[in-house]
């Protein structure tokens, strides 16, 4: 394409372009995290919460796969993510759902960076679009804080270990 000539084709900026890709590779790397995190709940024993994270995983691929086929459908060009640097091993399995936590808390900040900048470009359709990522991050993020809740009210001593892998199961069995 020659400088200064309109693309027709396009409706999305570079810009926001730029920053969905970089929302494509942070929904990426949360589906390789949360593959991680449920491998080592595995071989840890936590059935339940190995599963759990599995369907995490696969969820948070298919929002990465939801942002891909927006930026090519506004004639863009959605880049595949390089994922890597995800932890492997955890100290509890506490710490996996305190990871948890963070990263959906680190993912809603970024939607609604998105969306700011969607505002103040006066961007509605992508707004409109991220509407759906904004209501689901607020459901995320209250799981996850549902998930420690567990661990708070229960306790980790002598088989509550167990009964919290057994209630996140029901979290698990809950999740829409």
């Amino acid at each position: 394409m020659k400088p200064n000539k309109i693309n027709t084709k396009r409706s999305l900026s570079i810009e926001t372009e730029k920053l969905l890709n970089k929302q494509i590779v942070m929904e990426g790397k949360s589906s390789a995290y949360y593959l991680s995190m449920a491998s080592w709940c595995e071989t840890e024993g936590y059935a339940n919460a190995s599963d759990f994270l599995y369907t995490h995983s696969d969820e948070e691929r298919g929002h990465m796969l939801k942002l891909f086929r927006y930026v090519n459908e506004a004639g863009g060009h959605a880049l595949q993510p390089e994922i890597t640097n995800i932890k492997h091993t955890f100290g509890s399995l506490r710490e996996v759902f305190e990871d948890v936590l963070k990263h959906e808390i680190k993912v809603t900040q970024s939607i609604h960076e998105i969306v700011d900048h969607c505002l103040s470009n006066k961007d509605y359709s992508t707004f409109g679009f991220l509407q759906w990522f904004v209501t689901e991050q607020r459901e995320e993020e209250t799981l996850a804080r549902r998930a420690l809740e567990i661990f708070d009210i229960i306790g980790e001593e002598g088989v509550g270990l167990w009964t919290i892998d057994q209630e996140i199961g029901k979290l698990h069995q809950n999740t829409p």
